[in-house]
């Protein structure tokens, strides 16, 4: 359930926070691309994400039955390979690319769930501003490039299936769920690496760092998600998606000593813009079920 004071909380600041949470698991992540095949890493992160989230929520015998798991294994089956192909796309492309190829998925549900001019103008300040902060370049890999429109579309479906999810009252112990019903169906995957990839999961190192993986990259920024998606519709929750390139441009220039450029900062402002735009209604959820 929310709290008071999880609803005082804007949405554009959970948003950041998760944001950063993601951005660091990413980081173990990469490490982890040096001893693992990117699709073993994502399923990984899962199996970590699951394994943390049954622990928690320990979901009761209601929530592995009927329409209420096959909504949770829809949303946990969508956000896994979101994960996997996202994965797969940053091995082959500059995150930055990656990433603003894969907001097509988010822009595209905003569009279309937007009623109002204000919705509109937000959508293209935010996909303007993600052109800017990426400086996309088709030029790159094409099987990253089809690896990133797939993620995409699995983000499409993660904000339409987790809205669903946590307007039904029970978004995190359906998320326990989701994951769970996700790792064991995509569980065979972990042989894409063959024997050397089996040989490094036996490393208790490896297995810790792909549990920090999990929640870092996982728990923490989808349990946000969870809190926001049942105050806001699906328009606006595409449009703060936006902050997340934002934000790993912070990070990069904190961490990593990556400093924005001229168009990077023109992107940054943009983003900024769009969600102070949309933020103008507050944070209510609205009156009809966006679908």
């Amino acid at each position: 359930m929310v709290t008071a004071t999880h609803q005082r909380v804007p949405a554009p600041v959970l948003f950041v926070a998760g944001g950063l949470s993601m951005y660091v698991g990413a980081a173990l992540a990469v490490g982890l691309f040096d001893v693992l095949p990117p699709t073993v890493v994502a399923l990984l992160r899962l199996l970590g994400a699951a394994a943390v989230l049954l622990a928690w929520r320990r979901p009761g015998r209601a929530a592995w039955r009927g329409s209420r798991l096959a909504r949770a294994s829809a949303f946990g089956l969508a956000t896994a390979l979101m994960n996997l192909a996202f994965y797969e796309a940053i091995a082959r492309l500059p995150l930055g690319t990656a990433v603003a190829v894969e907001f097509v998925g988010p822009v595209a549900v905003a569009a279309v769930a937007s009623r109002r001019p204000r919705d509109v103008a937000a959508v293209a300040l935010a996909a303007l501003g993600v052109a800017l902060i990426a400086d996309v370049r088709w030029s790159g890999s094409p099987s990253g490039v089809l690896w990133a429109l797939a993620a995409a579309g699995m983000w499409a479906a993660y904000i339409l299936l987790g809205k669903r999810v946590a307007t039904a009252g029970n978004g995190l112990d359906d998320m326990a769920v989701g994951f769970t019903v996700a790792a064991v169906l995509l569980s065979p995957l972990l042989m894409v690496g063959g024997p050397t990839a089996l040989g490094a999961l036996a490393d208790p190192a490896v297995l810790l760092l792909a549990v920090g993986v999990g929640v870092l990259s996982s728990v923490v920024p989808y349990v946000l998600d969870q809190l926001v998606l049942r105050r806001v519709g699906q328009a606006r929750f595409a449009v703060l998606l936006a902050l997340l390139p934002a934000t790993a441009t912070v990070v990069g220039l904190v961490a990593l000593a990556q400093v924005p450029g001229l168009l990077e900062g023109a992107g940054i402002a943009a983003v900024i813009a769009a969600v102070a735009l949309r933020s103008r209604d507050g944070d209510v959820v609205p009156d009809a079920d966006p679908r």
